[in-house]
């Protein structure tokens, strides 16, 4: 799956935590997620917390502590709504591919445990899925090779 079909694919299935995931569906995704993220965050947010942080230090300086500049408040704003957005589509591109290795979408929860956590979903989104039919739905590798 390409870098573009992969993207098409999981803001089109945003709320289907049904099926399965290939990897490259996936990991282009995630990918495309933190790129965007990235960006973002260079752009709305760092320059206001530059001025944030220059202010911080005069405050030192005076004692007085000022407000957050309103640069800084409405770029973490924009972060905000960037990543609230594309939590949904992370959530379910994560669920579906957990399906593809044969684990339930509860297994997400795993992440919480602290530093053991998120290695292991890591560990099994890069794992390859189950050969054939499981009970999440049919290969998506077998569809795409059927396909063609």
């Amino acid at each position: 799956m390409s870098f573009v079909e992969s993207i098409r694919t999981c803001l089109s299935k945003f709320v289907d935590f049904k099926g399965r995931a290939r990897r490259s569906e996936y990991w282009w995704f995630a990918l495309a997620v933190a790129v965007v993220m990235s960006v973002v965050y260079a752009v709305a947010v760092a320059p206001g917390l530059t001025e944030y942080m220059t202010s911080m230090t005069a405050a030192a300086e005076t004692g007085v502590v000022p407000a957050a500049p309103a640069s800084y408040s409405l770029g973490m704003s924009i972060y905000g709504l960037v990543s609230l957005a594309l939590f949904l589509p992370s959530l379910a591109a994560i669920v579906r591919r957990l399906h593809d290795t044969g684990r339930s979408g509860f297994w997400y929860f795993f992440v919480l445990v602290p530093i053991v956590g998120p290695i292991m979903l890591i560990v099994w989104a890069a794992t390859a899925g189950t050969a054939g039919d499981n009970q999440f739905g049919p290969d998506p590798k077998a569809e795409v090779a059927a396909a063609v």
